[in-house]
């Protein structure tokens, strides 16, 4: 018996493998921050959640813990088009103030303007803009209202790598003195596929001072994707802070799942 349920489960994950494989697998925008130019097609919806763990260490102040539960939404509406709605359903704050209750609702729309050339000729590319409405109260959230538009470049690359470019401006509500503030952003995240199912990734992203009384931030991350079923996929990351007042630690864990055809 148990050599019969060892060869089933065998069978099992060959098959999931070999699913994987198609060229239509699922293309998630987690677990890094960078997004991909590609949109899920039209008539498909795509949900992407997770859970995120991030650890601050502040000078003369108690470290600060997060625990957030992650959802992303992904309806496309055309070839090129897709709506975007990004939650934190729960958030759980320890630190110089303790907190428990929802995070900050992002709208979006992602729209690739021109795609892939067959033969790697140039890259697709997309603008995202976003809203972050301030849905989550002090201190999980800012309580103001966030503007962001970014420029995304995708580049397949030879040896199974791949490349996602995001260069963008946002505008940051700011309560002392009341107003926004213009932010920088850019990310470069690097892929490789390790066969049929798996893929890796190592990513630097920069932004400039979210506060008037902040400074430049700087971060790295890496982690691991795997294409269980052309439909679903489970991903992993963890990542640090290089410079100014970012998570010492975070780490990512979860999966996407896509419907329709």
């Amino acid at each position: 018996m148990t050599r019969l349920v060892c060869a089933s489960v065998l069978v099992v994950l060959l098959a999931s493998a070999a699913a994987a494989a198609d060229d239509d697998a699922i293309d998630s925008d987690r677990p890094d921050l960078s997004f991909s130019a590609k949109t899920v097609g039209a008539g498909r919806v795509q949900l992407e959640a997770g859970v995120l763990f991030e650890r601050t260490r502040l000078a003369a102040e108690p470290t600060e813990r997060r625990l957030a539960a992650e959802t992303t939404l992904r309806i496309g509406v055309g070839d090129r088009l897709e709506l975007r709605i990004d939650a934190e359903p729960i958030v759980r704050l320890r630190g110089a103030e303790d907190a428990t209750d929802v995070g900050d609702l992002r709208l979006g729309t992602k729209w690739r303007f021109l795609g892939a050339s067959a033969d790697g000729g140039w890259s697709a590319l997309a603008l995202l803009p976003v809203v972050k409405l301030p849905t989550a109260p002090t201190p999980i959230g800012s309580g103001k209202a966030d503007y962001q538009l970014l420029l995304l470049a995708s580049f397949e690359l030879p040896a199974s790598f791949a490349l996602d470019v995001n260069a963008g401006v946002a505008a940051i509500g700011q309560t002392r003195p009341s107003g926004y503030l213009v932010q920088a952003q850019v990310s470069a995240s690097l892929s490789r596929k390790l066969g049929a199912t798996l893929a890796t990734f190592g990513e630097i992203s920069y932004a400039s001072r979210e506060e008037w009384s902040g400074r430049d931030q700087a971060a790295v991350d890496v982690g691991i994707v795997w294409t269980v079923r052309p439909d679903v996929a489970l991903d992993a990351a963890v990542g640090t802070s290089v410079y100014g007042r970012l998570p010492d630690v975070f780490v990512r864990a979860g999966g996407s799942v896509r419907f329709g055809r």
